[in-house]
């Protein structure tokens, strides 16, 4: 799930270098703590936290087919 997570803020952002994200596993959840760089994170959140929805929900999706919840958080 990680890699997927990785590939799609990569893809978003302009320096795909600055992108790390911390995978913290729980029983039935998963939080990943995304920082990018400040000048990125506007894209990554989009207008009105478009951006940001849409990823939570593909990843809502892909955490559904292993029986788990996750939670995204978006950190400077």
């Amino acid at each position: 799930m990680k890699e997927v997570l990785e590939i799609m803020i990569k893809n978003l952002v302009d320096n795909a270098d600055a992108v790390s994200i911390k995978e913290l596993n729980g029983e039935k959840s998963v939080v990943y703590e995304v920082k990018v760089a400040e000048d990125d994170m506007g894209k990554v959140i989009g207008k009105q936290g478009r951006v940001a929805r849409a990823v939570r929900a593909i990843m809502k999706s892909v955490a559904s087919k292993e029986n788990k919840k996750v939670t995204i958080e978006f950190i400077n």
